[in-house]
């Protein structure tokens, strides 16, 4: 389940930094310092979310 989960982990913290900066952006946070936070919440998000999905995905 580990191998899975660092495969999920590369697209699922790709995408969830992505929406970050994507939101930050949208809401006139437009220097380093947000973008910096915005993009470091999705990373720690996706730790936990990669994981959920591997699980469901193993059964």
């Amino acid at each position: 389940m580990t191998r899975l989960m660092m495969i999920l982990f590369s697209m699922i913290s790709t995408t969830l930094m992505g929406v970050g900066m994507v939101v930050a952006l949208v809401l006139g946070y437009d220097t380093l310092n947000p973008l910096l936070v915005a993009i470091a919440i999705g990373f720690v998000a996706s730790i936990p979310a990669s994981w959920f999905v591997a699980k469901q995905i193993t059964g």
